[in-house]
């Protein structure tokens, strides 16, 4: 019999690792979402007042900074000290 290869890393991760790696996409997403809201509030406003956006930013920034903090918190102990 052969051994079986692993081909998927997560897949026999601790959910703490799960846990974390959830987070750390939420926080990328707050930070994508800060990112747009910053090029939103800059362009300029008199040329494009008939464009209005139809995205939240600053909540979806909210939403996902406060879950992905949360998740982090939650995992990254017992992700980093447990053996």
């Amino acid at each position: 019999m052969r051994p079986v290869k692993n081909s998927n890393p997560f897949l026999f991760a601790s959910e703490a690792d799960q846990v974390a790696l959830l987070g750390g996409v939420f926080i990328a997403v707050a930070i994508f979402a800060l990112i747009m809201d910053r090029l939103r509030s800059r362009r300029e406003r008199l040329a494009r007042l008939d464009r209005v956006g139809w995205v939240p930013w600053t909540l979806v920034f909210l939403a996902c900074a406060i879950i992905g903090g949360g998740l982090l918190a939650l995992s990254l102990p017992t992700a980093l000290f447990s053996q």
